[in-house]
C-alpha cells in the first residue's frame, strides 16, 4: 500500500525544546515503546520532572547505529490517524533533508522559546518552509510555564511572527501556547492558560488536511536501479524506483525520458509479492513487453507526461557551504535518481534568508545562509517539474567536491 501518514515537519531554534516537544508527544500519545518509557523513568532524578528530551538522544544513538527508525523520521499516532515526524537537528541538515525530500511534509511545526522569542534561525526556518511550498503551519510557543503563562508574552511573539508568515505568503498558520515538559495544552487543555480558547496543540496536529489524491496523476517513476535476473531460465531485467505521483497497472502505456521511447508495463515486482498495479509512493520494480535501454537517472512517466526535459531553468536556491559560490563554479546537480555536472549561470537577485531583506550589490555569486534566485545551466538535458506538480522533480541538491552545498526549487 501507498503511505497514507500525515508527514509533519519540526523545525525551531536550538534550545527551544523540539526534542522535549517531540519526545512528550510521542509519551502522551503512547507512540513509544514500554521499555523506552521505563529507560525514561530511570533516568529521571527522583523528584524529578521528566526530561523528554532523553527520548530523542535515544533515538539518535539508534540513529547513528542505524537501526529501529528510518533517518530523520519518527512514528507516533492519534485516535484519528498516524503521522510521521520529519526531525532534523539543525537549519543546515534540516534543508538538505527537506530538500532531497526521503518525504514532503504535508505541514510544519515551528517551535519557539516564549522566553527568547523569535530569534533569526526562528525566521531562516519560516523561510524555508515557504521556499519549500509548505503551506500549513502550527506555532508551538514553548515553554509558556517560564514566563508565567503570560497571554501578553504569546501575543507578543504571534504579533511578531504572522506578519512575517504572511511576507512568505504563509496563512493557514494556527498556534498554542505550550509547556513540553509540564504538558500544558499537548494534549489536554491547561487550568494554567485559561485565557487561551483555541485547540491544543494535538488537536491542531489532528486538523492537518493530507496530500491530495495521486491515483489521476500522471505517472511518475524515477529509475534508482536496474537488475537482470534469471528466473527459470529466461533472464528478466527489472527496472526498480518509488512511484513519485499516480499509480501503475500492467498494460499501461509508458513513456521513458530522456530517450522518449515508448513501452507497455509487462510486469510489477516487489518482494514476495504478486502485483498488478502499485500505488504513488510505493517502491516497486517494472519490467516492460519491449527490450528498452533503461538505466538510473531515467524518467518512467504516462505517455502524456507534462514533464520538462531541459539544460537550463530558473530556481529559488538556499547556499548552505561556508565557502562561497561564483558563477560558472563547477558543480553536481542531484534531482531525484538524476545526477549531472552543472553552473550557476546567472544570478537574479539575492535575500538574506532571515529579514527577507534583498542584497543588492554583488551578483557574482552566493555566500552561506543566501538565497539566491538563480539560473542554472546542465551539462546535458534533465527532466524537471513544477515543485507543486511532482515535488521530487521540482526539488534537487547541488554538490561540490561530493559535498552537498545547497539545496533548491525549480521556479521557472
Amino acid at each position: 500500500m501507498a503511505d497514507n501518514k500525515i508527514k509533519i515537519v519540526f523545525v525551531g531554534h536550538v534550545d527551544h525544546g523540539k526534542s522535549t516537544l517531540i519526545g512528550r508527544l510521542l509519551y502522551n500519545t503512547k507512540s513509544i515503546a514500554e521499555d523506552k518509557i521505563k529507560d525514561l523513568e530511570k533516568n529521571t532524578s527522583e523528584g524529578k520532572k521528566l526530561d523528554f528530551a532523553f527520548l530523542m538522544d535515544h533515538f539518535e544513538e539508534e540513529r547513528k547505529q542505524g537501526i529501529t527508525i528510518e533517518t530523520a523520521q519518527i512514528f507516533f499516532k492519534t485516535l484519528k490517524r498516524d503521522y510521521v515526524i520529519i526531525d532534523a537537528p539543525g537549519h543546515v541538515e534540516f534543508v538538505v533533508n527537506m530538500i532531497t525530500g526521503a518525504a514532503q511534509a504535508d505541514a510544519a511545526v515551528l517551535i519557539v522559546d516564549a522566553a527568547e522569542g523569535v530569534q533569526e534561525q526562528t525566521k531562516r526556518h519560516a523561510y524555508i518552509l515557504s521556499m519549500l511550498g509548505i503551506k500549513q503551519v502550527i506555532v508551538a510557543i514553548n515553554k509558556i510555564d517560564l514566563v508565567d503563562y503570560s497571554e501578553e508574552k504569546y501575543n507578543t511573539i504571534m504579533a511578531e511572527l504572522t506578519p512575517f508568515l504572511s511576507e512568505l505568503n504563509i496563512y493557514n498558520v494556527t498556534s498554542v501556547p505550550i509547556s513540553s515538559t509540564d504538558g500544558d495544552n499537548i494534549t489536554e487543555r491547561s487550568e494554567n492558560t485559561k485565557w487561551f480558547t483555541g485547540k491544543t496543540f494535538i488537536e491542531l496536529v489532528d486538523d492537518i488536511e493530507g496530500s491530495t489524491d495521486e491515483s489521476n496523476k500522471s505517472v511518475v517513476l524515477p529509475i534508482q536501479d536496474v537488475y537482470n535476473i534469471n528466473d527459470q531460465g529466461k533472464s528478466k531485467r527489472i527496472s526498480v524506483g518509488k512511484i513519485e505521483a499516480g499509480n501503475i497497472s500492467e498494460g499501461q502505456s509508458i513513456c521513458v525520458l530522456p530517450s522518449k521511447e515508448h513501452a507497455h508495463i509487462k510486469s510489477i515486482e516487489k518482494y514476495n509479492e504478486t502485483k498488478t498495479q502499485a500505488q504513488n509512493g510505493e517502491c516497486i520494480g517494472i519490467t516492460t513487453d519491449k527490450p528498452l535501454f533503461i538505466e538510473r537517472g531515467n524518467i518512467v512517466c504516462s505517455v502524456n507526461h507534462g514533464l520538462n526535459m531541459v539544460s537550463n531553468f530558473k530556481a529559488s536556491l538556499f547556499w548552505m557551504n561556508n565557502a562561497a559560490v561564483n558563477i560558472s563554479d563547477k558543480l553536481t546537480l542531484r534531482c531525484s535518481t538524476q545526477e549531472v555536472g552543472c553552473s550557476i549561470s546567472e544570478i537574479f537577485q539575492k535575500i538574506n534568508s532571515s529579514t527577507l531583506e534583498k542584497i543588492e550589490d554583488d551578483l557574482t555569486g552566493l555566500n552561506k545562509l543566501e538565497v539566491g534566485k538563480v539560473e542554472i545551466k546542465t551539462k546535458k538535458t534533465i527532466v524537471i517539474s513544477a515543485m507543486s506538480a511532482v515535488p521530487a522533480l521540482g526539488r534537487f541538491v547541488l554538490l561540490r567536491d561530493n559535498t552537498i552545498v545547497a539545496g533548491g526549487i525549480i521556479i521557472e
